[in-house]
C-alpha cells in the first residue's frame, strides 16, 4: 500500500507522509489523518441534494483516475473507504483511503506489489465486480470503475444494488447479476 501511495499526489487521495521500518525490523507508514465521515453517511446526514452528492462523488472519480493513470486500480471501493470533510465553508472534500489490496496493472509496478492469486476473492462482495467476485487475477481499472457505479447507486438510493445473508448469497447474486427489486 505505501509503495502505490508514495507514487500518488492527489488532493482527494490520502497521503503518506513517512515511511520505514522499527528497530525490530517491522516496515510502518505514516498517513495523512483523515477526519471524515463515510461518503453515504456524510451526504446523509447533511441532507444532501443530488447534485451535491453528485458533486461529491465527482471528487472521488477524479481520484481514482488520477490512480488508474498512475496504473493503479484500488480494488476495494466502497463508501467506508472514501471519508468525506467538511470545509468549513459549508463546502465538502472527499479523500480515497485504503489502497491496502490495490494493485498494479503493469508488470513493471507489480513487482513492488501484493496481487491476488488466481480464486481468491478479495474486497467487499456488495461492491465488487463479477470479475473480482470470481476471484479473476487480470483485474483492471473497469473492476473500480463497477464498484464507482455501485457507491453512485447507494449514494443515490440508500442502499448498494446487491445485498445478502452471507457473503456467498451476495457474490451469486452480483455473479448472475440480479439487482434488488
Amino acid at each position: 500500500e505505501m509503495q502505490l501511495l508514495a507514487l500518488m499526489d492527489h488532493p482527494h487521495v490520502a497521503k503518506v507522509l513517512d515511511a520505514g521500518t522499527t528497530p525490530s525490523g517491522r516496515p510502518f507508514f505514516v498517513m495523512e489523518r483523515v477526519d471524515g465521515k463515510p461518503l453515504t453517511r456524510y451526504a446523509d446526514e447533511h441532507r444532501l441534494t443530488i447534485e451535491e452528492r453528485l458533486r461529491l462523488f465527482l471528487q472521488v472519480c477524479e481520484a481514482i483516475q488520477y490512480a488508474h493513470h498512475k496504473e493503479i486500480v484500488h480494488r476495494d471501493l466502497k463508501p467506508s473507504n472514501i471519508l468525506v470533510v467538511s470545509d468549513g465553508n459549508g463546502g465538502a472534500n472527499s479523500k480515497v483511503i485504503d489502497f491496502g489490496i490495490a494493485q498494479a496493472l503493469t508488470r513493471r509496478m507489480s513487482e513492488h506489489t501484493v496481487n491476488a492469486e488466481s480464486g481468491q476473492m478479495v474486497g467487499t462482495p456488495e461492491y465488487m465486480s463479477p470479475e473480482q467476485a470470481m476471484g479473476e487475477r487480470t483485474i483492471d481499472a473497469r473492476s473500480d470503475i463497477y464498484a464507482l457505479g455501485t457507491v453512485a447507486y447507494e449514494m443515490l438510493t440508500g442502499a448498494p444494488p446487491f445485498t445478502g445473508a452471507s457473503v456467498q448469497a451476495i457474490v451469486a447474486r452480483v455473479l448472475s447479476s440480479e439487482a434488488e427489486p
